[in-house]
C-alpha cells in the first residue's frame, strides 16, 4: 500500500515528522507545515504517482506512515465531499492540484453543527490543526475536474481506519 513513494522518500518524511514531544505538539505541526510545503511546491511528482481514483467520490492512498502518524495522497473526483467532522489527532493537510472548498462549522451539540465560514483552497495551500478544536469541517470539490491533495495525521493507520472523531450533522444556523 505504500507503494507510492520510494522507500528512502518514505523515511525522509516520516524522520522529517519525528518530534521528541510527539504529534500534539507545535513542533510537530511546523514540521508537517514544511513537509506539506515541500510536496505541494511538487505538483508534478505528485501526480505522476499512481494514485487510485473513484469515480464520483474520494480516495485515500496512503503514502507513508508508521506508528505515530500517516500521510495520505488524497484523489477528488468532481462533485466529491467528506461528512462533516473533527478528528481525534492533529490533521495538516495541503493542496496539490485543483481546488478543495473548506467549510467550517460550530457544533450546537453532540451531532449536529452550523455552518460558520467557507473558503476555497487553491494549490499550495496548507494548514495544521491540533484536535484540541474544536475543529469541525468539511471537505469539497465543486470542480471543475478533480482535485489532489496530501494529508498528515497524527495517528497509526494500522490501529485506527481513520482520523475521523464524530460526525455531524448539518443544521441551518
Amino acid at each position: 500500500m505504500q507503494g507510492f513513494l520510494s522507500e528512502e522518500r518514505r523515511g525522509a518524511v516520516l524522520r522529517s515528522l519525528r518530534t521528541d514531544a510527539g504529534t500534539l505538539s507545535r513542533d510537530y505541526l511546523a514540521a508537517a507545515r514544511e513537509v506539506l510545503q515541500e510536496l505541494v511546491a511538487m505538483p508534478d511528482l505528485v501526480r505522476r504517482l499512481p494514485l487510485e481514483r473513484k469515480a464520483g467520490g474520494y480516495s485515500r492512498n496512503l503514502l507513508a506512515g508508521n506508528e505515530a502518524v500517516s500521510v495520505w495522497a488524497i484523489v477528488w473526483d468532481e462533485g466529491s465531499s467528506t461528512c462533516i467532522h473533527d478528528h481525534h489527532c492533529s490533521c495538516c493537510f495541503g493542496v496539490v492540484s485543483g481546488s478543495v472548498t473548506e467549510t467550517w462549522y460550530r457544533a450546537i451539540d453532540a451531532s449536529r453543527a452550523v455552518p460558520t465560514e467557507e473558503q476555497e483552497r487553491e494549490p499550495g495551500y496548507v494548514a495544521c490543526m491540533l484536535p484540541s478544536g474544536p475543529n469541525i469541517h468539511r471537505m469539497r470539490n465543486f470542480g471543475p475536474g478533480e482535485a489532489i491533495s496530501i494529508h498528515i495525521y497524527g495517528f497509526d493507520h494500522e490501529v485506527r481506519a481513520s482520523s475521523i472523531e464524530t460526525v455531524y450533522t448539518a443544521v441551518d444556523g
